[in-house]
């Protein structure tokens, strides 16, 4: 690692070290090729990063695509690259993949595993996660079907996305009481525009817990990179127009007004301030983001090094207070 690498965090219990800032795969054969996804994934590691998420279901939501793009490509870089051994690499099962193909039975994640090791053109994955809860399935059965995998080595710990606060609680119960593997890291919907969630529940249960916290929609789909703030700006990208319905209101135009502040006194970028904030908050590990161009990726990167004052954190705290949520 160069001199500004950032400092690695520990994933929960599972002794996986991760950089503060997690890059999501999502991108990867979706908005971006796989000449430009090598390109991003290189410059990742050589500031110093190491932590990549994806997910099998990535990038099926694309017409002519049946998901499983964004492992291959990454399968296809770590062949290249030959640099397996400096990622943390992340992915989930559990959400439809056609025919018949989701949720969390064990059957079902015993075929999934082989199928994201085969795409990823590796024998093991750091995280495999449960990408939906689903509550068909017992836990002990889902949870049993992981000790599996991580007994013969084709998992080092497991984590859960999209999972509320008494479901989540139950599993890491459920883990304690049969003596199976815990989730290790919760995967939540989280940033400064949508912040009441998870602050009210999830986030003292996973600080008491100590789980590891790795949050999706860091930058609320660019809306907190400031490139969205009219009705107009609804066609920057494919998905602006919901991100426009979504947070451009007066609260939204609130948050962007405090980034600016922050953003102009430090000489830095809102999104990067977003990001900063999400990573000095105490339940927080490494907060998911994307990037399709190495600009984005670099401004993304240089979002590790900034320190927010307590007066900045106050300021961005006051603008995005919703009911429910805590400083």
């Amino acid at each position: 690692m160069n001199a500004s690498s950032p400092s690695f965090r520990q994933l929960g219990r599972s002794g996986l070290q991760v950089s503060p800032l997690c890059f999501g795969g999502n991108v990867f054969g979706w908005t971006v090729d796989e000449a430009t996804s090598f390109a991003l994934l290189d410059a990742w590691l050589d500031a110093g990063f190491n932590f990549i998420d994806t997910a099998d279901v990535y990038s099926r939501w694309v017409p002519g695509h049946t998901g499983g793009e964004s492992e291959r490509i990454l399968g296809k870089w770590l062949q290249r690259s030959g640099r397996r051994q400096q990622v943390v690499l992340a992915t989930k099962v559990g959400k439809d993949m056609g025919d018949g193909k989701v949720g969390l039975r064990p059957e079902y994640i015993r075929a999934a595993v082989e199928a994201s090791l085969q795409r990823l053109q590796t024998d093991y994955i750091d995280l495999y996660q449960s990408h939906d809860d689903d509550a068909d399935v017992p836990l002990a059965d889902t949870l049993g079907a992981y000790a599996d995998l991580i007994a013969a080595g084709k998992v080092r710990a497991i984590g859960a996305s999209n999972y509320g606060a008494a479901r989540f609680k139950e599993a890491l119960l459920t883990s304690e009481r049969l003596g199976l593997p815990r989730y290790e890291s919760l995967q939540p919907l989280y940033n400064l525009c949508d912040r009441a969630v998870f602050e009210r529940e999830l986030a003292p249960l996973c600080v008491a817990q100590e789980i590891g916290v790795i949050n999706f929609y860091a930058l609320a789909a660019g809306f907190l990179t400031g490139k969205y703030r009219s009705e107009a700006d609804a066609g920057k990208s494919p998905r602006g127009a919901k991100t426009v319905s979504t947070y451009l209101n007066p609260r939204g135009l609130g948050i962007l007004q405090a980034l600016d502040s922050v953003a102009q006194q430090l000489g830095a970028q809102p999104g990067q301030v977003a990001l900063a904030w999400q990573m000095q908050r105490p339940a927080i590990t490494a907060p998911i983001a994307s990037a399709s161009t190495l600009d984005q990726l670099q401004q993304l990167m240089a979002a590790a090094q900034l320190r927010l004052s307590a007066d900045d954190l106050a300021l961005l705290n006051a603008a995005s207070a919703e009911p429910g949520a805590r400083d």
